[in-house]
């Protein structure tokens, strides 16, 4: 029987703590201890969908097992109490999808696991539009509906706000976002990413001074809202 979700973390309290959260919403799941571990489990048949994985293992360095988990196809969860952005920066572009800084809530985690769990269960690769959180992007259609109104974007935005919504709830590393709109020349250039954010947000959110919808991870990237 497949275990929706694998806990990889040698803390016996963590581990007990996310047993607990996950038991209460009725997600199936295993534990792994070490890497050795988290890799023999991941390769299991069923294999399981989300990995939360910390990055402090005793045998390997949990960054060292990211890539390993992702090329099975596994949706990665970091867990980690390093507070190095150049590090969840790594985690993201060694292929997890998302990150979760310890001490962390209980009830957050549960909906970046249920969200990684969804996309999982319905790939959006083949579908020409997207939900986010209060709206729907339509590439065919080139239009964007927030909270039942058209927003008008500039194709730069438009093209800005498809790379979020391609992740929904995932960050997406500035280095990403700039290479994916502006080009491989611009990935460093955060000025840019700057400006269409700010644009972005005065078009989408209800109140642009506090985003709701396309969230910031300081020195990381951008975080749109899922739909529910």
């Amino acid at each position: 029987m497949r275990k929706d979700v694998l806990i990889v973390d040698d803390e016996p309290a963590i581990r007990r703590l996310l047993v607990g959260a996950l038991d209460r919403a009725a997600i199936t799941h295993a534990e792994a201890a070490t890497a050795a571990d988290a890799l023999r489990l991941a390769q299991a048949v069923p294999a399981p969908l989300v990995v939360l994985l910390d990055l402090g293992l005793p045998d390997r360095d949990g960054l060292e097992v990211v890539p390993q988990l992702a090329a099975l196809g596994l949706s990665v969860i970091v867990l980690t109490a390093r507070d190095a952005t150049e590090e969840k920066v790594t985690a993201l572009d060694l292929g997890a999808d998302d990150f979760v800084t310890k001490p962390f809530d209980s009830e957050e985690l549960l909906a970046r696991i249920r969200s990684a769990l969804r996309r999982k269960a319905g790939p959006l690769a083949a579908s020409a539009s997207r939900d986010f959180a209060d709206g729907h992007i339509d590439r065919e259609t080139h239009t964007v509906t927030v909270r039942g109104s058209l927003a008008e974007l500039t194709p730069r935005e438009f093209d800005l706000l498809w790379t979020l919504a391609d992740k929904p709830g995932r960050v997406v590393t500035h280095e990403r976002l700039l290479e994916t709109v502006w080009g491989p020349a611009h990935r460093h250039d955060l000025n840019y990413l700057r400006v269409a954010v700010r644009a972005l947000r005065r078009k989408l959110e209800v109140d642009p001074a506090t985003p709701r919808l396309i969230v910031n991870e300081p020195g990381v990237g951008y975080r749109l809202a899922a739909g529910r």
